[in-house]
């Protein structure tokens, strides 16, 4: 089904049932590592799926003109690992456990600090405690006091109040962002199995989050949240109403990159993350300056 390297097929929600279980049972929590990211942003990145021997898989894609390649489940044996990076320049996403075994085999490492993901204690986002927290704590009271709001699971029942959602936020921007990604994981989220809540205020709907268990189940990553621009302190209570109904068995939520949107890092920032997946980007020396 996933043809063995140098060919190779886009990614197709028929190859789940083979690699969703295996993306499940990673331990680095990199957001871009489940099946239902790569699928959905397929066209974005042009992905495409190869076997190497040793059944692992190989992840390729471009990044406009730029081509690239992943590793999420090993690297292959060392004369085609080179032949990778030949063909393809930059490997990415590389976690800290392939680190050093590609930096002993003379590899240039760099790392990616617009891809980190941004990891929060679950506990933290639902009860911000403490004096850190104190203005986030006042823009969710205002929002409760001036408004009647109701929060619900995102269920198949709620389809069109949460593309509705969609359609609104995309509207307020000059840009297309990840549009065509999140329109896909709502329309196929009972497919991919991502979960989430909606949220609505005097009736309408006004927010939604979507995401997946990360981490061999002890994180949950957020990779849609959208919202109306209506309503003050709206993105702030979302944050912390779907971070409290989340069973305690996450301990931390992945809430991914900012890439490198400094309004967006700050924002990240002000949550007070516990730390970050670190990624990284890789390439031979002979292509050293073309990252």
């Amino acid at each position: 089904m996933i043809p063995a390297y140098p060919n190779d097929a886009e990614p197709k929600l028929s190859m789940r049932h083979i690699l969703h279980p295996r993306f499940q049972k990673l331990d680095q929590g990199i957001s871009e590592f489940t099946f239902a990211n790569l699928y959905l942003f397929r066209d974005t990145h042009q992905y495409r799926f190869s076997m190497l021997d040793g059944n692992l898989l190989l992840v390729s894609g471009k990044d406009e003109v730029e081509p690239f390649f992943m590793l999420p489940f090993g690297l292959p044996e060392q004369q085609l690992l080179g032949q990778l990076f030949e063909k393809f320049r930059t490997m990415k996403c590389v976690s800290h456990t392939q680190v050093q075994e590609l930096k002993a085999l003379g590899y240039e490492i760099q790392e990616d600090r617009d891809n980190f993901d941004y990891l929060y204690r679950r506990k933290d986002l639902a009860e911000l405690a403490g004096r850190k927290f104190h203005k986030k704590r006042n823009l969710i009271k205002a929002f409760l006091n001036n408004y009647s709001y109701e929060g619900k699971p995102l269920l198949e029942t709620h389809k069109q109040d949460v593309l509705e959602i969609l359609e609104k936020w995309r509207s307020r921007r000059d840009e297309q962002g990840d549009y065509a990604a999140a329109r896909e994981a709502l329309e196929k989220a009972e497919e991919l199995q991502l979960c989430g809540g909606i949220y609505y205020v005097e009736g309408q709907p006004v927010a939604y989050s979507l995401g997946e268990e990360l981490a061999c189940g002890k994180s949950f990553v957020i990779h849609f949240e959208k919202a109306v621009d209506a309503y003050k302190g709206l993105w702030q209570f979302v944050n912390q109403a779907f971070a409290s109904i989340l069973p305690e068995q996450y301990e931390s939520v992945n809430r991914e990159q900012d890439l490198g949107n400094e309004g967006l890092r700050q924002a990240k920032l002000s949550y007070k993350p516990i730390g970050f997946v670190k990624k990284f980007k890789v390439t031979s020396p002979s292509h050293r300056g073309i990252v």
